[in-house]
């Protein structure tokens, strides 16, 4: 049986990886002709000083108003992508369980689209990944974009050797070589 979407929230961190899962939950929106919430979530718990005191509410304010500016350049992004039922949120509290539970209980989200991760392995490691803790508490669907794969390019690069006389062009597949000679 096919599971018929009405809202769906997309959360967006600013991260590249949340760039492909807004195109994701646009193509998806598109096609069921569907609600998108466009979420960002801004942790409390980040807003300290070096000192352990609390940043200032100015400071707070100034952010959530950046935050606000660039989730309506998302909307518009989004509109102008065909999707006009769309409206952007930011919300303050823990990530995990803004988008697992309290956001969508609110706004009846049947549908979260969320990045793999958008943390290193490190910090992963140190305090969880969001989409792990979403995945597995969330009180509706998940479904998870994992990124887009960067496809092998078979670039030719000419490279002086020893073993041969002159310049040859050989096929070179790791993208960080540059070419040497244009």
């Amino acid at each position: 049986m096919l599971q018929q979407y009405q809202n769906i929230l997309v959360p967006v961190d600013g991260s590249k990886a949340t760039d492909e899962v807004l195109r994701r939950g646009i193509e998806v929106a598109k096609c069921n002709k569907t609600h998108l919430d466009i979420l960002n979530v801004l942790e409390v718990n980040q807003f300290s000083d070096t000192y352990g005191g609390a940043v200032s509410g100015d400071v707070i304010y100034k952010l959530s108003e950046d935050v606000q500016k660039r989730l309506e350049e998302l909307k518009q992004q989004t509109i102008d992508a065909g999707v006009t039922d769309v409206d952007v949120h930011v919300r303050f509290g823990n990530p995990k369980t803004v988008i697992a539970r309290e956001f969508p209980a609110d706004h009846h989200n049947e549908l979260i689209m969320i990045g793999s991760t958008g943390l290193s392995a490190v910090e992963r490691l140190m305090v969880g990944s969001v989409t792990t803790y979403v995945s597995r508490n969330a009180i509706c669907d998940v479904l998870i974009v994992k990124p887009t794969a960067k496809k092998k390019t078979n670039k030719k690069v000419w490279i002086r050797s020893r073993l041969f006389s002159g310049f040859r062009a050989l096929p070179v597949f790791f993208p960080v070589i540059k070419e040497l000679y244009s």
